[in-house]
């Protein structure tokens, strides 16, 4: 895994929430890969459940804007803190979510585990 890797998978996550896209978000993933949404759950497994949650996850919102920096990358594993600003419809509730990603990689750049921890804050519109 390169810095330029590492920007390239988090450019496209970012996409694909972005259009709420959970193909283009699997599609990063390999076929038995882990999404840890908090560390308290248990890990999505597979791209069939990581594609279930993106759909209820996403789904909802509008006006999305995702941005990242890289803190740091090792071989296979980086990690990156990440914001992300959505509108939840239809109550149109702005949220703001702050977040950190730690992901580790097979030796073609899909994600095999994703990690993360994040907070958000609410504003009714």
């Amino acid at each position: 895994m390169t810095e330029e890797m590492l920007r390239s998978w988090l450019d496209t996550y970012g996409r694909a929430w972005e259009t709420r896209d959970p193909e283009a978000v699997v599609a990063l993933f390999t076929e038995d890969g882990a999404y840890q949404e908090t560390p308290f759950d248990e890990p999505m497994r597979g791209r069939p459940a990581i594609a279930a949650y993106w759909s209820r996850a996403t789904g909802p919102h509008t006006d999305v804007h995702f941005d990242y920096e890289l803190l740091a990358l090792d071989r296979n594993q980086g990690i990156a803190h990440w914001r992300c600003s959505v509108v939840r419809v239809p109550a149109k509730v702005s949220l703001k979510l702050d977040g950190i990603f730690v992901l580790q990689f097979d030796s073609e750049g899909r994600c095999k585990s994703l990690r993360e921890w994040w907070h958000r804050q609410e504003n009714q519109g």
